[in-house]
């Protein structure tokens, strides 16, 4: 309040002249430049304060006060003391009143949105299949629903010598897996993994015919910054996208340890600074491996998680499951799920299955470098040079459609479109996810320019060129992934729970 006085007493005693001559050096057009930084500052800041030390809040503040001091404040000497206060306020609370009204869509952002969700088959091979379950809302039966299609398509989610609908020689989880499930954890509320879907696979999980005699680790690495609270990911947040919203992830783990099976969670923000060498160099320190020097591609330095899980199972991310006493690695046993929320991006467009490696990597280790990497298709690197996910699951129960919003999510933004949908090809799905559920979402609500969540978008930098790029990386390795929906079968089935 100080410093609000002292401001309209420095309006009150500059010379009309002076205060003309300044806007008539700044140019008619400091007038919507300085109210647009203000109306930016009052939305990009909302409930987070911490935000104001970003750089471009900094400038925002610093044109927003500039404007306040010129066309705002001069006007309070024109009102009585007494009143002064109140009508600041008053003109402060219309300000954000306008910014939301103009810049925030007309319809309730919490509402549903039934969404026409279409099947396909490819026209030309090889193709990608895409799996997608509607009226979804993260219980059992949808999860159940996903892996019955997936196995009536030719993909069995179950290893086993028994030949069934979802089981077969070549399905994708045995009954002695370690499975990692990576989630998002970076931001509470909706823009993290939804923990109701998270359960409901691991119950699937469990439920192998061969009887499941392996380990389940949620994992992510929040990178120990930014956030929620602005200081990384935790997996036991305290508001989570769930129907029970205190159910975090934390909680689903206990829930089955409780019950006898070997799930637990960790998260790599608390090893992402820690340096460490493979437990073959007789290193069985937590930590971090990375590599030497970039890709020469992408220019990520590549990096990968190594630690020892509740149950006392030692992980390599990259080569697997390591045998102390054999002193050799299982790299089959080692299962990546990988279980992404789908949202918007403020810098990189769209949050999804390739973005979603992003906590896998440790970006402070390696001063920001695999953030600044993806939009020349790091997270493809990242995938190829760690470890392919067996299976890509997109959250989309609720969803973030508001182009360029996220990551964070709060729930009074969020959308309910209650789809989830599945692809061995992280590209594929992600492909097909904004193009037919953000974009026709983000349409629904009333948004025009929908450039930056566009896959068909491929100016250098959007989100369209950086996922060619991935997939490039993808290809080069000698995994099939497509951008082609001629490419892409898609299968659809609503769920009967």
């Amino acid at each position: 309040m100080r410093a609000l006085k002292l401001l309209v007493d420095e309006a009150r005693l500059r010379s009309r002249s002076d205060v003309s001559g300044l806007k008539k050096a700044l140019g008619d057009r400091f007038f919507f430049i300085g109210l647009a930084s203000l109306i930016w500052f009052l939305l990009r800041t909302g409930t987070k304060p911490s935000r104001i030390a970003y750089p471009c809040q900094r400038a925002a503040l610093a044109n927003a006060s500039l404007w306040l001091a010129l066309y705002v404040l001069p006007l309070a000497g024109l009102i009585k003391p007494s009143r002064r206060l109140l009508a600041l306020s008053l003109a402060a609370l219309a300000v954000a009143a306008a910014a939301v009204y103009f810049m925030l869509p007309r319809r309730a952002p919490s509402e549903e949105i039934q969404l026409e969700v279409r099947e396909r088959v490819a026209t030309l091979e090889p193709s990608s299949k895409i799996f997608v379950v509607t009226n979804a809302r993260g219980r059992y039966q949808d999860v159940v629903t996903l892996v019955r299609l997936m196995g009536e398509h030719g993909l069995k989610f179950y290893k086993s010598e028994r030949v069934t609908e979802v089981s077969g020689p070549d399905g994708l989880i045995a009954r002695d897996d370690v499975i990692i499930i990576k989630v998002n954890s970076q931001w509470d509320q909706r823009g993290g993994t939804n923990t109701d879907l998270v359960k409901a696979l691991i119950q699937v999980i469990l439920e192998h015919p061969d009887g499941f005699e392996g380990e389940i680790v949620i994992a992510d690495n929040g990178q120990a910054q930014y956030g929620s609270r602005g200081t990384g990911g935790s997996l036991n947040w305290e508001r989570n996208n769930a129907e029970d919203t205190t159910q975090s992830m934390e909680k689903v783990a206990q829930y089955f340890a409780e019950r006898g099976y070997r799930v637990s969670t960790y998260l790599w923000d608390t090893i992402t600074l820690k340096r460490v060498r493979e437990y073959s160099e007789g290193d069985m320190e937590d930590g971090y491996i990375v590599y030497d020097s970039p890709d020469l591609d992408t220019g990520v330095i590549v990096s990968y998680p190594k630690f020892r899980t509740k149950f006392g199972t030692y992980i390599s991310f990259k080569l697997g499951v390591w045998d102390p006493d054999s002193r050799t690695y299982d790299s089959a046993r080692l299962k990546v799920i990988n279980v992404p929320v789908l949202k918007s991006h403020s810098i990189y467009g769209v949050t999804a299955c390739v973005k979603h490696y992003m906590g896998v990597v440790s970006d402070r280790s390696t001063n920001h470098n695999p953030h600044n990497s993806v939009g020349r298709g790091g997270m493809g690197t990242v995938m190829v040079e760690t470890r392919m996910p067996v299976l890509n699951i997109i959250d989309a129960i609720w969803i973030n459609p508001h182009p360029r919003m996220g990551p964070a999510t709060p729930y009074g933004v969020a959308v309910r479109t209650n789809i989830i949908a599945a692809s061995v090809d992280p590209v594929a799905l992600d492909y097909w996810a904004a193009k037919h559920i953000l974009m026709p979402a983000a349409t629904e609500l009333g948004y025009k320019d929908l450039s930056s969540m566009d896959p068909d978008n491929t100016l250098s930098g959007s989100f369209g060129h950086w996922l060619r790029l991935s997939m490039n990386q993808l290809v080069k390795a000698g995994y099939f992934s497509t951008v082609d929906e001629a490419r892409m079968s898609v299968y659809v089935r609503s769920s009967g729970g």
